[in-house]
């Protein structure tokens, strides 16, 4: 039996109720930060020194980014078999750590700090694998810039001067749950805080009213990593929406009944409207009671916006190609970015994409046949993605973040037998960004010289997520909810090194 709309419209997963909440809010002046209307800005759109579909509530500073591309790899990518290749992994296989004229990295107290098995550490294995695995593929510098990136991505590699890389990123959780962490920026024994894009969704107000602030594309796929795309405190509203790529029905349960038309369907509405208005007269502090007004609204024009917005019936062959869209190894990952692409168009605010499926990088066996594989089937839609906004003039004002849950050991995973693949490694890792207020062609931070630990402080996953809110105009230390505390650790800190 189909689902009742109106439960459908207020149901926590879809999380209609709240696509109206906050451009509702919004409009109304109410805002997200600290700072009074009078200071920010109380209507940007209509103000001649801010950028055209500034949010209504007004940001903390000037904005250097409009929106966000974060495509997430699940699984966790080996650094030092993608953008951190290491030379000295190569001279000294089959050496345990401490045969090797370097420190042994498990006895830097950089390991300590950043490592919280929850395993006690006595009985723990991970990450401390001791003997050397060589790298699995060649390596050399590309660009312009001379950066250095292995030979899986030949495609990738021609945007190399676009890309800015940060080579010393780092978490705590050495199991799968880091995939929430690199979104959430909490330890999975900790309480947990609302994702990267439901803050930002949060932030902001709305670019196009037809449409979600926050969508999803290929994920998550688990319910124990529906926090990467969660709200939790600050509301469903702010949720990330998961969109399938699907024209005819993107939305589950969101599409008209065959049975009723669109003039029934709009009466209905209507009616519910004025019933939920008369309400809101008596309970006008409700604001569940007002999302839901809007919600219906929202829900009835998104019917029309975002199967347009995923339809690639317009596009070019050359840009569907571009993409690898229609090739076996390239095409879910090519019509996830295209999608992409054609939300940022459109004014969605923030796109996480999930280009490939859940936990696949996860390279304990086979590293070579896995990585060779997966690199294939993201190279040449990345690239194509970078290739694409650039010529559209998107990189403009928006920020793409590529980026995994944590690195892989620089030592042979000896568990089962091991022989040709490497564990999880959060103590140092890669990611890179392109886009709006960043540095192109551009390394920052290291790991040692086996791949090991992140160099000096380095960077929490916050740092990440205060750089990219930072590019948004928000600074990440004002989004406070009253009774919310967040730590100091949640807010991270901008990487100024990074910014153009």
């Amino acid at each position: 039996m189909p689902q009742p709309r109106r439960t459908f419209l207020s149901d926590l997963g879809m999380g209609f109720t709240g696509l109206t909440l906050g451009a509702m809010l919004a409009q109304d002046g109410r805002l997200r930060a600290d700072q009074p209307a009078a200071e920010n800005g109380a209507n940007p759109d209509t103000t001649p020194d801010k950028p055209a579909g500034a949010p209504p509530g007004g940001y903390h500073h000037p904005p250097r980014a409009k929106s966000v591309i974060w495509i997430f790899l699940s699984g966790g990518y080996s650094h030092v078999e993608t953008f951190d290749p290491k030379p000295a992994l190569n001279e000294h296989a089959g050496k345990t750590f401490d045969k090797t004229p370097f420190e042994n990295p498990v006895d830097s107290p950089l390991h300590k700090k950043r490592f919280r098995s929850v395993p006690a550490e006595e009985i723990n294995v991970r990450d401390v694998y001791p003997t050397i695995y060589p790298m699995q593929v060649g390596w050399s510098k590309r660009g312009e810039a001379g950066i250095e990136m292995t030979d899986w991505w030949p495609h990738l590699a021609g945007q190399v001067d676009e890309l800015c890389f940060v080579r010393n990123l780092w978490t705590t959780d050495n199991d799968h749950a880091a995939e929430n962490q690199i979104h959430t920026g909490r330890h999975r024994l900790d309480e947990q805080q609302p994702s990267i894009g439901a803050w930002a969704h949060y932030g902001l107000g709305s670019l196009n009213e037809n449409l979600p602030k926050f969508t999803v594309l290929g994920g998550p796929t688990r319910s124990d990593t529906r926090l990467s795309i969660d709200s939790l405190y600050l509301g469903p509203q702010h949720a990330g929406v998961p969109i399938a790529l699907d024209p005819a029905n993107p939305l589950p349960f969101g599409q008209r009944h065959p049975s009723q038309s669109e003039r029934q369907q709009q009466e209905e509405f209507e009616l519910i409207h004025q019933l939920n208005s008369l309400t809101a007269v008596t309970y006008p502090e409700d604001q569940e009671l007002l999302a839901r007004i809007r919600a219906y609204e929202l829900a009835f024009r998104m019917q029309s916006t975002v199967p347009e917005a995923i339809d690639f019936a317009d596009e070019t062959e050359a840009t569907r190609k571009l993409y690898g869209i229609d090739e076996a190894a390239t095409d879910v990952a090519g019509r996830r970015l295209l999608a992409a692409r054609r939300q940022i168009e459109r004014g969605v605010r923030f796109v996480q994409v999930f280009p490939s499926a859940y936990g696949v990088w996860d390279s304990h066996q086979k590293l070579k046949e896995n990585h060779t594989k997966l690199c294939a089937s993201v190279d040449l839609p990345v690239a194509g993605l970078i290739a694409d906004m650039k010529q559209r003039g998107l990189l403009e004002d928006t920020v793409v973040v590529f980026c995994t849950e944590f690195g892989r050991t620089p030592g042979l995973e000896l568990r089962g037998g091991g022989t040709d693949g490497r564990d999880h490694h959060p103590n140092g890792f890669t990611i890179w960004m392109a886009g709006a207020g960043l540095k192109q062609g551009f390394v920052h931070g290291e790991t040692d010289e086996l791949g090991y630990n992140a160099l000096g402080e380095g960077h929490y996953v916050t740092d990440l997520h205060a750089t990219v809110l930072h590019l948004l105009g928000l600074d990440n230390r004002r989004l406070e909810i009253p009774g919310r505390k967040r730590l100091d650790i949640d807010h991270g800190r901008v990487i100024e090194e990074i910014l153009a």
